[in-house]
């Protein structure tokens, strides 16, 4: 027999996963829990887009600086020389 991941990682069994859906059902009634169900989906959706939108993000931003270190390299001016005055002040 093969556990399923999940449930594998909360170490929950069957009989224990039927024992919180009865608790859920007792609590929140037959008419609300699709309401539920459907309302964590679209959390867990939204979730997943933020992370993917992030994680996006910091990989587009670690691909352009190494870009822009060669540009600001190559760019780069050269050092400017200080004149001197020809009569310096006399202390």
């Amino acid at each position: 027999m093969q556990l399923n991941p999940i449930l594998a990682v909360f170490g929950l069994g069957g009989t224990e996963l039927l024992l919180i859906l009865g608790v859920a059902l007792l609590l929140f009634g037959g008419k609300k829990l699709p309401e539920l169900a459907k309302g964590l989906g679209q959390g867990i959706r939204e979730f997943k887009k933020a992370t993917k939108a992030v994680t996006d993000e910091v990989q587009n931003t670690a691909e352009e600086r190494p870009a822009q270190k060669i540009l600001t390299d190559s760019q780069s001016q050269p050092a400017q020389t200080v004149s001197q005055s020809p009569n310096p002040a006399k202390a």
